[in-house]
């Protein structure tokens, strides 16, 4: 059986873009891992990405969760440093 960690290392995303990603989604880490891997080998793919971590802040800011926030803004702002077109 292939761990998380496994496809972590495969996808090139950390556990906190893939977290985002499974709760965006509503899916399974496993599974959120495989989505970004696809997505990244997609044209808009690392768009989709930043867009559903973007709407992933809006939600816990909506929710009054700025802990959850903070951490997704990290998880952005990684994402945005290795995939720096992502947000145009």
């Amino acid at each position: 059986m292939i761990a998380l960690e496994d496809c972590m290392a495969m996808c090139g995303l950390t556990r906190e873009e893939i977290d985002a990603i499974a709760e965006h989604e509503h899916i399974p880490e496993l599974a959120a891992a495989a989505l970004g891997d696809y997505l990244l080998h997609t044209e808009r793919g690392a768009h989709e990405i930043y867009a559903m971590i973007r709407d992933d802040i809006r939600h816990a800011i909506g929710a009054g969760d700025a802990v959850h926030a903070r951490q997704l803004v990290a998880a952005l702002s990684h994402f945005l440093k290795e995939h720096p077109g992502a947000a145009l």
